[in-house]
C-alpha cells in the first residue's frame, strides 16, 4: 500500500512541472512551479554557512513543498492571491497529503503548519527566501 500511496502522490505533485508561474525564466520562457521551488531550494542550500544556527534540511524541506497545493489549484500571483484561494490551496494541499503514510504525512503537515506560523527562524528564512 505504501507504494502505491506514494507513486499517486508523485502523479499529483508532477503537474509543479506542468504549471506555470507568474515569472519567466532568463531565456523568456515562463517558469513553471517545480522550477522555482528548485531554484529556492537551491538558494537555501548556498546559504547554509550564512545561518549555521538553522536547520538548512528542514529550510530546504520546506522550499520543496511550500507550493504543492498548486499541483492541483494552479498558480495564483500572490498579488492576486485571495482569502478563497488561500482556502482552496489548503484544502489540496490537506487532500494531497491525505493520500501518504502517516509517518510522512505527520512530517510533511508539521512543516506546513510551521510555514503559516513564520514562528521559527527556519520558516522565517524560507518565506525571505520565497519573497
Amino acid at each position: 500500500m505504501k507504494q502505491e500511496a506514494l507513486i499517486q502522490f508523485l502523479s499529483i505533485a508532477e503537474k509543479l512541472k506542468c504549471n506555470t508561474r507568474h515569472s519567466w525564466t532568463s531565456d523568456g520562457r515562463q517558469e513553471s512551479v517545480a522550477e522555482h521551488s528548485w531554484r529556492l531550494s537551491l538558494m537555501a542550500m548556498l546559504c547554509r554557512d550564512e545561518y549555521p544556527e538553522l536547520d538548512i534540511n528542514k529550510v530546504i524541506k520546506m522550499c520543496l513543498i511550500h507550493d504543492f497545493g498548486e499541483a492541483v489549484t494552479g498558480d495564483v500571483p500572490s498579488f492576486y492571491k485571495t482569502e478563497t484561494h488561500e482556502k482552496e490551496e489548503e484544502k489540496a494541499i490537506k487532500d494531497l497529503l491525505s493520500s501518504l503514510p502517516d509517518d510522512i504525512r505527520a512530517e510533511l503537515s508539521d512543516l506546513f503548519d510551521e510555514i503559516n506560523a513564520l514562528g521559527t527562524p527556519e520558516a522565517k528564512l524560507f518565506k525571505a527566501l520565497d519573497n
